[in-house]
């Protein structure tokens, strides 16, 4: 990155290569920040999401399972704040492999901390908590204080880091703070995702690459809202006085079923021809129904989201019709 000033805050952010990763990093740039972040020593890891910053951060191998590297990529970085956004993400692959997901979900919260704390304890933590916590849940809508009932490995692993970071917060007096984010979405969330398979499946069938679109349950209902939007909410709760855990949502909810009206509807199709709803893509425990409470931190930290659901939608659709047109040498 060049030379920097003393002055300038140092930020490491962990799974800098992923959706909320990318938007982290051009935030805390934008805020003068020298920004630091992990990849893990791989032959497929891709840096798509952060190609255009390239120059601009500092990347420094580590692995969320192995210790020693955290601790030198820390003592490398010297940062004032820690963001631990890596995790192994996607809820059905956490089926499939349930350990390993507990290894990089539950147990690398744990190794990011003890490094923290064997490198310099003033360091500021963010941990990516997750709704998926709430699971079938207890009370609606879910705040900080509802009780936790995840319905899937993922879940499960990221309740534990949730609670071994309040748990070091009280035990060793860190300064850390776990986000609870509901689920944030952009052109940059991966294809394995419902709404970007949505918006990819849209662009395809417009373009004559694909005739229909198979989708699990039509029904179920999430609280989505725009990633560029909430990683603002992560930075803010760092520049707090008094660490604490925060709900960040847009405290609305919508079916996939609405999704997919909204997506067609951007390119002029009529979903009902094209969807086929498929039991294959069921989930083994499905969680229905989540909707954030953001109040707290709208009051706290003073945290608005920009980007409505519809907006989102749009926004999504135009860019796959954009990447996807180029593919095909069509015209969009």
């Amino acid at each position: 990155m060049g030379t920097s000033s003393t002055s300038e805050p140092k930020a490491l952010i962990t799974g800098i290569t992923g959706q909320d990763g990318s938007y982290l990093a051009e935030l805390l740039l934008s805020k003068g920040y020298q920004v630091f972040g992990i990849v893990r020593r791989s032959s497929t890891e891709s840096f798509e999401r952060i190609a255009h910053l390239t120059g601009r951060v500092t990347l420094l191998q580590a692995d969320l399972l192995d210790q020693y590297s955290l601790i030198e990529a820390i003592r490398q970085a010297a940062p004032r704040e820690v963001y631990n956004l890596a995790a192994q993400s996607f809820v059905p692959t956490s089926w499939a492999q349930p350990v390993l997901t507990g290894e990089f979900t539950a147990m690398g919260v744990t190794r990011v901390l003890e490094a923290i704390r064997a490198v310099d304890t003033s360091i500021r933590f963010y941990q990516a908590s997750s709704s998926e916590m709430f699971g079938r849940v207890l009370e609606v809508p879910q705040k900080e204080t509802t009780p936790f009932y995840p319905r899937s490995p993922y879940g499960v692993a990221k309740a534990y880091g949730h609670y071994i970071t309040v748990n070091y917060r009280e035990s060793y007096n860190l300064f850390a703070c776990s986000g609870i984010l509901f689920n944030h979405e952009s052109e940059r969330r991966g294809l394995e995702f419902v709404t970007r398979k949505v918006t990819d499946g849209v662009a395809r069938i417009k373009l004559g690459l694909a005739t229909e679109l198979r989708l699990g349950n039509l029904e179920a209902k999430r609280d989505w809202g725009f990633a560029g939007d909430y990683v603002e909410a992560m930075w803010l709760m760092l520049q707090q006085d008094e660490p604490d855990d925060y709900v960040v949502a847009m405290g609305e909810t919508h079916t996939v079923r609405e999704l997919v009206e909204i997506a067609f509807t951007r390119v002029g199709l009529d979903w009902k021809q094209y969807v086929v709803e498929d039991p294959a893509f069921f989930r083994p425990a499905e969680v229905d129904l989540l909707i954030g409470d953001p109040s707290k931190a709208k009051e706290k930290l003073g945290w608005v989201p920009r980007t409505s659901f519809q907006e989102l939608v749009h926004r999504m659709v135009d860019a796959d019709m954009a990447r996807l047109g180029k593919l095909a040498g069509a015209a969009v």
